[in-house]
Protein backbone atom coordinates (compact mmCIF):
# COMPACT_ATOMS: atom_id res chain seq x y z
CA UNK A 1 0.00 0.00 0.00
CA UNK A 2 1.25 3.66 -0.95
CA UNK A 3 1.66 6.28 1.04
CA UNK A 4 -0.22 8.20 -0.56
CA UNK A 5 -3.30 5.19 -0.06
CA UNK A 6 -5.17 7.62 3.10
CA UNK A 7 -5.58 10.66 0.96
CA UNK A 8 -8.83 9.63 0.18
CA UNK A 9 -11.12 12.61 -2.17
CA UNK A 10 -7.91 13.83 -3.31
CA UNK A 11 -6.80 12.34 -6.48
CA UNK A 12 -6.32 15.31 -8.40
CA UNK A 13 -3.67 16.85 -5.59
CA UNK A 14 -2.20 13.06 -5.47
CA UNK A 15 -1.35 13.54 -9.42
CA UNK A 16 0.26 16.70 -8.61
CA UNK A 17 2.22 15.72 -6.03
CA UNK A 18 2.90 11.80 -7.81
CA UNK A 19 4.50 14.21 -11.08
CA UNK A 20 6.58 16.23 -8.93
CA UNK A 21 8.42 13.14 -6.95
CA UNK A 22 8.85 11.32 -10.25
CA UNK A 23 10.26 14.15 -12.36
CA UNK A 24 12.80 14.65 -10.10
CA UNK A 25 14.89 17.66 -9.40
CA UNK A 26 14.17 19.73 -12.45
CA UNK A 27 10.54 19.08 -11.91
CA UNK A 28 10.69 20.14 -8.00
CA UNK A 29 9.47 23.17 -6.35
CA UNK A 30 11.87 23.92 -3.03
CA UNK A 31 8.45 25.16 -1.35
CA UNK A 32 5.28 24.41 -1.42
CA UNK A 33 2.36 25.66 0.34
CA UNK A 34 -0.92 23.05 0.87
CA UNK A 35 -3.96 24.50 1.71
CA UNK A 36 -7.73 23.04 2.13
CA UNK A 37 -10.33 22.83 4.77
CA UNK A 38 -10.24 21.35 8.42
CA UNK A 39 -10.06 17.72 8.04
CA UNK A 40 -9.13 17.72 4.33
CA UNK A 41 -5.98 15.69 4.98
CA UNK A 42 -3.39 18.84 4.76
CA UNK A 43 -1.15 17.37 7.01
CA UNK A 44 -1.53 13.72 5.80
CA UNK A 45 -0.95 15.08 2.25
CA UNK A 46 2.38 16.92 3.34
CA UNK A 47 3.73 14.03 5.38
CA UNK A 48 2.68 11.38 2.70
CA UNK A 49 4.78 13.76 0.19
CA UNK A 50 7.33 14.04 2.54
CA UNK A 51 7.64 10.12 2.63
CA UNK A 52 7.72 9.73 -1.17
CA UNK A 53 10.20 12.43 -2.02
CA UNK A 54 12.97 10.05 0.24
CA UNK A 55 11.88 6.97 -1.16
CA UNK A 56 13.60 5.45 -3.67
CA UNK A 57 10.54 3.78 -5.30
CA UNK A 58 8.80 7.55 -4.55
CA UNK A 59 6.21 6.54 -2.16
CA UNK A 60 5.99 2.60 -1.81
CA UNK A 61 4.90 3.00 1.67
CA UNK A 62 6.79 -0.04 2.74
CA UNK A 63 10.67 0.73 2.84
CA UNK A 64 12.45 1.63 5.66
CA UNK A 65 12.16 5.60 4.37
CA UNK A 66 8.78 6.08 4.22
CA UNK A 67 8.05 4.75 7.60
CA UNK A 68 10.17 6.86 9.26
CA UNK A 69 8.85 9.91 7.24
CA UNK A 70 5.55 9.20 7.96
CA UNK A 71 6.45 8.40 11.58
CA UNK A 72 8.70 11.24 12.50
CA UNK A 73 11.28 9.29 13.14
CA UNK A 74 13.45 9.94 9.80
CA UNK A 75 16.58 12.48 10.80
CA UNK A 76 15.93 14.67 7.21
CA UNK A 77 12.15 14.86 7.52
CA UNK A 78 11.13 17.56 10.12
CA UNK A 79 7.77 17.45 11.23
CA UNK A 80 6.35 21.02 12.96
CA UNK A 81 2.81 21.33 14.77
CA UNK A 82 2.73 23.62 17.72
CA UNK A 83 0.60 23.26 21.05
CA UNK A 84 0.39 26.59 21.47
CA UNK A 85 -1.14 29.91 20.09
CA UNK A 86 1.63 30.77 17.39
CA UNK A 87 4.75 29.41 16.30
CA UNK A 88 7.06 32.01 17.30
CA UNK A 89 10.71 33.64 15.54
CA UNK A 90 12.57 31.96 17.90
CA UNK A 91 11.39 28.23 16.50
CA UNK A 92 11.49 29.66 13.00
CA UNK A 93 14.90 30.19 13.35
CA UNK A 94 15.75 26.85 14.25
CA UNK A 95 14.04 25.80 11.46
CA UNK A 96 15.92 28.16 9.15
CA UNK A 97 19.18 26.64 10.67
CA UNK A 98 18.01 23.00 10.37
CA UNK A 99 17.24 24.17 6.67
CA UNK A 100 20.03 24.99 5.64
CA UNK A 101 21.76 21.30 6.88
CA UNK A 102 22.33 18.62 3.61
CA UNK A 103 20.25 15.50 3.93
CA UNK A 104 22.33 13.01 5.60
CA UNK A 105 20.68 9.75 4.75
CA UNK A 106 17.76 11.25 2.35
CA UNK A 107 17.45 12.94 -0.79
CA UNK A 108 16.02 15.91 0.24
CA UNK A 109 15.43 18.39 3.91
CA UNK A 110 12.12 18.09 4.13
CA UNK A 111 10.61 20.44 6.46
CA UNK A 112 6.68 20.45 7.05
CA UNK A 113 5.18 23.03 9.23
CA UNK A 114 1.35 21.54 10.14
CA UNK A 115 0.54 25.24 11.40
CA UNK A 116 2.15 27.77 8.65
CA UNK A 117 -1.06 29.71 9.83
CA UNK A 118 0.07 30.15 13.39
CA UNK A 119 3.69 31.62 11.73
CA UNK A 120 4.06 35.30 13.61
CA UNK A 121 4.96 38.27 11.80
CA UNK A 122 8.75 38.26 12.94
CA UNK A 123 8.68 34.26 12.50
CA UNK A 124 7.67 35.06 9.17
CA UNK A 125 10.00 37.47 8.53
CA UNK A 126 12.57 35.17 9.43
CA UNK A 127 11.61 32.37 7.34
CA UNK A 128 11.34 34.58 4.36
CA UNK A 129 15.28 34.18 3.16
CA UNK A 130 15.03 30.61 3.28
CA UNK A 131 12.28 30.19 1.35
CA UNK A 132 13.65 32.98 -1.45
CA UNK A 133 17.11 31.67 -1.51
CA UNK A 134 16.41 27.83 -0.53
CA UNK A 135 19.48 25.05 0.11
CA UNK A 136 20.02 23.11 -3.02
CA UNK A 137 18.37 19.85 -1.32
CA UNK A 138 15.80 21.65 1.11
CA UNK A 139 12.26 21.17 0.39
CA UNK A 140 9.49 23.53 2.59
CA UNK A 141 5.97 21.94 3.23
CA UNK A 142 3.64 24.70 4.53
CA UNK A 143 0.42 23.62 5.51
CA UNK A 144 -3.04 26.10 6.21
CA UNK A 145 -6.59 26.04 5.72
CA UNK A 146 -6.73 28.97 2.94
CA UNK A 147 -3.75 30.72 1.00
CA UNK A 148 -5.08 33.62 2.55
CA UNK A 149 -3.88 32.54 6.18
CA UNK A 150 -0.21 32.81 5.49
CA UNK A 151 1.52 36.07 4.98
CA UNK A 152 1.60 37.58 1.46
CA UNK A 153 5.59 37.11 1.29
CA UNK A 154 5.92 33.44 2.20
CA UNK A 155 2.75 32.74 0.12
CA UNK A 156 4.11 34.35 -3.12
CA UNK A 157 7.09 32.15 -2.98
CA UNK A 158 5.48 29.01 -2.92
CA UNK A 159 3.26 26.16 -5.13
CA UNK A 160 -0.17 25.91 -4.15
CA UNK A 161 -1.68 23.06 -3.63
CA UNK A 162 -5.11 22.73 -2.86
CA UNK A 163 -7.33 20.16 -1.66
CA UNK A 164 -11.05 19.05 -1.52
CA UNK A 165 -13.18 18.11 0.98
CA UNK A 166 -13.81 14.73 0.73
CA UNK A 167 -17.02 13.21 0.13
CA UNK A 168 -18.65 11.20 3.20
CA UNK A 169 -18.74 8.11 1.23
CA UNK A 170 -14.77 7.93 0.42
CA UNK A 171 -14.64 8.73 4.49
CA UNK A 172 -16.87 6.02 5.54
CA UNK A 173 -14.85 3.96 2.96
CA UNK A 174 -11.59 5.06 4.93
CA UNK A 175 -12.75 4.23 8.38
CA UNK A 176 -13.97 0.88 7.44
CA UNK A 177 -10.70 0.42 5.29
CA UNK A 178 -8.31 1.19 7.74
CA UNK A 179 -10.14 1.30 11.20
CA UNK A 180 -12.06 -1.28 10.61
CA UNK A 181 -15.36 0.41 11.76
CA UNK A 182 -18.52 -1.11 11.57
CA UNK A 183 -20.03 0.05 8.10
CA UNK A 184 -22.68 1.62 9.36
CA UNK A 185 -21.03 3.54 12.32
CA UNK A 186 -18.58 4.37 9.69
CA UNK A 187 -21.45 6.11 7.39
CA UNK A 188 -23.10 7.99 10.62
CA UNK A 189 -19.54 9.24 11.72
CA UNK A 190 -18.75 10.57 8.01
CA UNK A 191 -22.11 12.13 7.65
CA UNK A 192 -21.78 14.21 10.82
CA UNK A 193 -18.36 14.99 10.38
CA UNK A 194 -18.74 16.48 7.01
CA UNK A 195 -15.58 15.41 5.33
CA UNK A 196 -13.06 16.20 8.28
CA UNK A 197 -11.26 12.30 8.46
CA UNK A 198 -10.49 13.24 12.14
CA UNK A 199 -13.21 14.31 13.61
CA UNK A 200 -15.55 11.03 11.73
CA UNK A 201 -12.45 8.85 13.43
CA UNK A 202 -12.89 10.40 16.90
CA UNK A 203 -16.74 10.20 16.67
CA UNK A 204 -16.97 6.55 15.19
CA UNK A 205 -14.08 5.11 17.56
CA UNK A 206 -15.30 7.05 20.89
CA UNK A 207 -18.64 6.23 22.19
CA UNK A 208 -18.15 9.01 24.82
CA UNK A 209 -17.88 11.66 21.76
CA UNK A 210 -20.95 10.11 20.33
CA UNK A 211 -22.72 10.64 23.75
CA UNK A 212 -21.18 14.23 24.18
CA UNK A 213 -22.24 15.71 20.42
CA UNK A 214 -25.89 14.11 20.72
CA UNK A 215 -26.37 16.01 24.02
CA UNK A 216 -25.01 19.21 22.85
CA UNK A 217 -27.92 18.78 20.11
CA UNK A 218 -30.44 18.34 22.39
CA UNK A 219 -29.34 22.24 23.85
CA UNK A 220 -31.66 24.19 20.97
CA UNK A 221 -34.75 22.80 22.28
CA UNK A 222 -34.09 23.36 26.36
CA UNK A 223 -33.34 26.97 26.05
CA UNK A 224 -36.68 28.36 27.44
CA UNK A 225 -35.45 31.24 29.75
CA UNK A 226 -32.19 33.11 30.72
CA UNK A 227 -31.16 31.20 33.52
CA UNK A 228 -31.36 28.40 31.14
CA UNK A 229 -29.11 30.31 28.78
CA UNK A 230 -26.65 31.18 31.22
CA UNK A 231 -26.30 27.92 32.63
CA UNK A 232 -25.78 25.96 29.37
CA UNK A 233 -22.88 28.34 28.46
CA UNK A 234 -21.45 28.33 31.90
CA UNK A 235 -21.52 23.83 31.58
CA UNK A 236 -20.32 24.48 27.53
CA UNK A 237 -17.47 26.45 28.99
CA UNK A 238 -16.12 24.25 32.02
CA UNK A 239 -16.31 21.14 30.10
CA UNK A 240 -14.51 22.87 27.49
CA UNK A 241 -11.98 23.67 30.02
CA UNK A 242 -11.93 19.81 31.91
CA UNK A 243 -11.33 18.47 28.31
CA UNK A 244 -8.26 21.12 27.92
CA UNK A 245 -6.93 20.30 31.32
CA UNK A 246 -7.36 16.56 30.43
CA UNK A 247 -5.63 16.54 27.60
CA UNK A 248 -2.78 18.86 28.85
CA UNK A 249 -2.24 17.05 32.31
CA UNK A 250 0.41 14.90 31.42
CA UNK A 251 2.13 16.91 28.97
CA UNK A 252 2.43 19.36 31.78
CA UNK A 253 3.51 17.39 34.55
CA UNK A 254 6.47 16.05 32.26
CA UNK A 255 7.60 19.41 30.87
CA UNK A 256 8.08 20.66 34.46
CA UNK A 257 9.79 17.78 35.66
CA UNK A 258 12.10 18.07 33.20
CA UNK A 259 12.86 21.98 32.70
CA UNK A 260 13.13 20.86 37.15
CA UNK A 261 15.95 18.32 36.18
CA UNK A 262 17.81 21.03 33.56
CA UNK A 263 17.47 23.44 36.02
CA UNK A 264 19.37 21.68 38.23
CA UNK A 265 16.55 21.14 40.99
CA UNK A 266 16.85 18.15 44.05
CA UNK A 267 20.65 18.34 43.53
CA UNK A 268 22.34 19.35 46.66
CA UNK A 269 22.98 22.96 47.33
CA UNK A 270 21.93 24.12 43.87
CA UNK A 271 20.52 27.03 43.64
CA UNK A 272 20.02 27.69 39.85
CA UNK A 273 20.35 31.21 38.10
CA UNK A 274 16.90 32.93 36.63
CA UNK A 275 15.20 29.06 37.32
CA UNK A 276 11.83 30.98 38.39
CA UNK A 277 11.89 32.71 35.07
CA UNK A 278 12.00 29.68 33.57
CA UNK A 279 9.12 28.22 35.21
CA UNK A 280 7.34 31.35 34.71
CA UNK A 281 8.09 31.24 30.97
CA UNK A 282 6.77 27.42 31.05
CA UNK A 283 3.87 28.31 32.70
CA UNK A 284 3.23 30.75 30.27
CA UNK A 285 3.45 28.71 27.62
CA UNK A 286 1.15 25.18 28.89
CA UNK A 287 -1.64 28.12 29.74
CA UNK A 288 -1.83 29.64 26.43
CA UNK A 289 -1.54 25.83 24.93
CA UNK A 290 -4.59 24.93 27.53
CA UNK A 291 -6.25 28.10 25.97
CA UNK A 292 -5.96 26.85 22.70
CA UNK A 293 -7.54 23.37 22.86
CA UNK A 294 -9.91 24.95 25.16
CA UNK A 295 -10.84 27.11 22.06
CA UNK A 296 -10.64 24.23 19.63
CA UNK A 297 -12.96 22.41 22.04
CA UNK A 298 -15.61 25.61 22.09
CA UNK A 299 -14.83 25.06 18.45
CA UNK A 300 -16.33 21.95 17.71
CA UNK A 301 -19.64 22.95 19.91
CA UNK A 302 -19.81 25.55 17.55
CA UNK A 303 -19.28 23.54 14.38
CA UNK A 304 -21.99 20.93 15.66
CA UNK A 305 -24.83 23.52 16.40
CA UNK A 306 -24.51 24.99 13.38
CA UNK A 307 -24.90 21.56 11.68
CA UNK A 308 -28.31 21.99 13.56
CA UNK A 309 -29.40 25.20 12.00
CA UNK A 310 -28.36 24.13 8.62
CA UNK A 311 -30.97 21.39 8.67
CA UNK A 312 -33.70 23.22 9.94
CA UNK A 313 -33.14 26.09 7.13
CA UNK A 314 -32.70 22.96 4.85
CA UNK A 315 -36.32 21.78 6.13
CA UNK A 316 -37.79 25.53 5.88
CA UNK A 317 -36.39 26.17 2.44
CA UNK A 318 -36.53 23.08 0.62
CA UNK A 319 -37.86 19.74 0.41
CA UNK A 320 -34.25 18.01 0.27
CA UNK A 321 -33.94 15.30 2.63
CA UNK A 322 -29.99 15.37 2.72
CA UNK A 323 -29.67 16.41 6.49
CA UNK A 324 -26.49 16.23 8.30
CA UNK A 325 -28.35 14.93 11.80
CA UNK A 326 -30.48 12.60 9.75
CA UNK A 327 -31.35 10.97 13.27
CA UNK A 328 -33.16 14.29 14.67
CA UNK A 329 -35.64 14.60 12.07
CA UNK A 330 -38.51 15.44 14.02
CA UNK A 331 -36.85 17.26 16.26
CA UNK A 332 -35.46 19.41 13.47
CA UNK A 333 -39.14 19.62 11.51
CA UNK A 334 -40.78 20.88 14.99
CA UNK A 335 -38.08 23.43 14.85
CA UNK A 336 -38.35 24.32 11.02
CA UNK A 337 -42.50 24.62 11.70
CA UNK A 338 -41.96 26.65 15.31
CA UNK A 339 -40.08 29.33 13.08
CA UNK A 340 -38.77 31.51 10.27
CA UNK A 341 -36.34 30.43 8.18
CA UNK A 342 -35.06 34.54 8.77
CA UNK A 343 -35.20 33.59 12.58
CA UNK A 344 -33.06 30.24 11.64
CA UNK A 345 -30.47 32.80 9.59
CA UNK A 346 -30.24 34.82 12.87
CA UNK A 347 -29.33 32.11 14.69
CA UNK A 348 -26.25 30.87 12.63
CA UNK A 349 -24.95 34.04 12.18
CA UNK A 350 -25.06 34.51 15.93
CA UNK A 351 -22.79 31.31 15.54
CA UNK A 352 -20.15 32.64 13.53
CA UNK A 353 -20.18 36.02 15.43
CA UNK A 354 -18.98 33.88 18.69
CA UNK A 355 -16.71 31.89 16.73
CA UNK A 356 -15.10 35.49 15.98
CA UNK A 357 -15.63 36.70 19.14
CA UNK A 358 -13.45 33.93 20.36
CA UNK A 359 -10.65 34.37 17.48
CA UNK A 360 -10.74 37.62 19.05
CA UNK A 361 -9.76 36.74 22.84
CA UNK A 362 -13.42 37.62 24.27
CA UNK A 363 -13.57 35.79 27.13
CA UNK A 364 -14.90 32.33 26.44
CA UNK A 365 -17.95 32.78 28.93
CA UNK A 366 -19.14 36.28 27.65
CA UNK A 367 -19.32 34.77 24.21
CA UNK A 368 -21.21 31.45 25.10
CA UNK A 369 -23.69 33.58 27.12
CA UNK A 370 -24.32 35.90 24.64
CA UNK A 371 -24.43 33.21 21.42
CA UNK A 372 -26.51 30.75 23.89
CA UNK A 373 -29.29 34.25 24.56
CA UNK A 374 -29.01 34.69 21.04
CA UNK A 375 -30.38 31.14 19.92
CA UNK A 376 -32.86 30.95 22.35
CA UNK A 377 -34.50 34.19 21.13
CA UNK A 378 -34.42 36.21 24.10
CA UNK A 379 -34.55 40.05 23.85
Amino acid sequence: MTVWADLVGQDAAVEVLRRAVEGGQHAMTHAWLITGPPGSGRSNAARSFAAALQCERGGCGECTACRTALSGAHPDVTLVRTEQLSIGVDEVRELVRRAAMSPTLGRYQVLVVEDADRVTERGADALLKSIEEPAPRTVWLLCAPTPDDVVVTIRSRCRRLELATPSTRAVADLLVRRDGVPAELASYAARVAQGHIGRARMLARNEAARIRRAELLKLPSRLASLPDCLTAAANLVEASGEEAAASTADVDAREKAELSDALGFGAKGARPRNAQAALRELEEQQKARAKRLQRDALDRVLTELTTYYRDVLLLQTTTSTDLINAELRPELEAMAKRDQPEATLRRIDAILACREALEGNVAPLLAMESLMVAVAGRP
